[in-house]
This record gives C-alpha cells, sequence and structure tokens, in this order.
C-alpha cells in the first residue's frame, strides 16, 4: 500500500497533519505529486519535512519549477506573470540547500506493481513535451473532472493507474483500461481538512480510498497576513475558502 499527496503549496500544518495520518495507516510509500511551495508561506517548513524522510519520492510541479526558473536566472512563463510577485517572494526566503534539491526532482515517476503500470505526475504533459523548460507552459489545460474528459486528456498515456494534482479538487474515475487518481491539493481546501489517498494494489487490482484529516488551520491562516504574503487578499479567498470569515 502506498499513499499519494498533492499540491501542498506551503501549508505545513496540513502536511503535518497528514503524514500522520499517514503513517499510522502504515503505507510502505509515499508519492508527492508536485507543488509543494507556492501559495501559502511555509515553504522552507514543508521542504524540510518532505527531505528529511526516505520514503517518500516527489516530482515537481508548475509552481515549483516556476520558482525555480526566478531563482536559476531562467526564463519565467508568460503565463504565469499575474503570480511573479508572489513566486518572487516565495524564492527570496527559501533556503539554498532546498532549492539544490528540488533542483534535482524529476517531473514524472513511473513503475509497474502487481502487473499494474503507474504513472505519477504533476497534470497531463503531451509526451514531446516532457522535456521542454516550465516557460514553454509543457503542462496541458486544465479539464473539468469526469471520466470522458480524462480519458481524453491521457489518450497518449498507456499506464493502468495515472496520478496526478494541479486541479485541486479530488478526483476518482476508471474504466476497464485506466484508473485516474487525484487526491485533492493536500494544503489549499475550503475547511480545514488535509486529503490524501491510500492506494491497495494486489492481484493486478487497484484499490483507492480518499482521505481527509482535519487540523487546526487559524494561525496558519492569520500568518499571510503577518508575513504580508504577495496576493494575500485573493489567495484567501481564492484557495481556501474565506475561512477566517
Amino acid at each position: 500500500m502506498f499513499a499519494v499527496i498533492t499540491d501542498i503549496h506551503g501549508n505545513y500544518p496540513a502536511l503535518r497533519a497528514a503524514l500522520q495520518a499517514i503513517d499510522e495507516s502504515g503505507v510502505d510509500r509515499i508519492f508527492c505529486l508536485g507543488d509543494m511551495i507556492g501559495i501559502g508561506p511555509d515553504s522552507n517548513e514543508v521542504l524540510h519535512m518532505l527531505f528529511a524522510r526516505n520514503d517518500i519520492s516527489m516530482i515537481t510541479g508548475n509552481h515549483d519549477e516556476a520558482v525555480l526558473a526566478l531563482l536559476n536566472g531562467d526564463e519565467y512563463p508568460i503565463s504565469h506573470l499575474h503570480v511573479r510577485s508572489h513566486h518572487e517572494w516565495i524564492a527570496s526566503r527559501l533556503e539554498e540547500s532546498l532549492i539544490q534539491k528540488l533542483n534535482t526532482l524529476p517531473r514524472a515517476i513511473k513503475f509497474r506493481q502487481e502487473a499494474l503500470d503507474v504513472l505519477m505526475i504533476h497534470y497531463h504533459i503531451n509526451q514531446e513535451k516532457s522535456k521542454e523548460h516550465i516557460s514553454k507552459d509543457p503542462f496541458s489545460s486544465v479539464v473539468e473532472p469526469s471520466l470522458p474528459n480524462l480519458v481524453e486528456l491521457f489518450s497518449d498515456r498507456q499506464e493502468n493507474l495515472i496520478c496526478f494534482g494541479h486541479h485541486h479538487p479530488s478526483h476518482y474515475f476508471a474504466n476497464h483500461d485506466h484508473t485516474f487518481l487525484n487526491p485533492g491539493s493536500l494544503g489549499c481546501y475550503d475547511k480545514p481538512a488535509a486529503r490524501f489517498a491510500l492506494v491497495h494494489i494486489a492481484e493486478g487490482q487497484s484499490r483507492i480510498e480518499l482521505k481527509e484529516v482535519k487540523y487546526d488551520n487559524t494561525e496558519f491562516l492569520k500568518s499571510y497576513s503577518k508575513l504580508e504574503v504577495p496576493d494575500r487578499d485573493f489567495i484567501l479567498k481564492i484557495f481556501h475558502g474565506n475561512q477566517l470569515r
């Protein structure tokens, strides 16, 4: 059994709560599907917690790669210009040792388990764009969660179990050939709960459990104002449902 988490978005208390629940479930491995940073202010705390463990495999998402583009002196994606000042703030606070580790992460993980081919990716990327820099906007446009939409989106992929994030609502759809799993954003939610998924694979079949664990997010949400996070009013409304009202 393994766990899938994604889109932590700099929310340390949510990650801490989720990992505690995951550890209690007895998984063998945890896969983290990108966007560990961006939006929330706890970049260093989140990354230290993730990199300190040897049972977590990580890939990069668009926010991670956009921040790295700034730090590495690379071209920044035009599609992200509306959040550039926010990403610059995130980049300015990121510890050098963590920058080096982020730069080593892959974009995708593939493996075979119990006759199932499994893909871990932040979101769909056309395979001819798999090596393109984030400035070229390699990730596909988001589609509404439905089985037909996901079948079409991932029509160039042959894997049986496709796990992804990026789009913050949870997704769980399956047909005879494919299972599509997005546990939902762990760190961005309109209630004080952290989401993750547990995946059981046996005899060539997968069984998915979508989970969420409650945590106290009051001080975390207040920290946006205390730290003067750029775009904080927009973030608190859109990504956290104005829970401080």
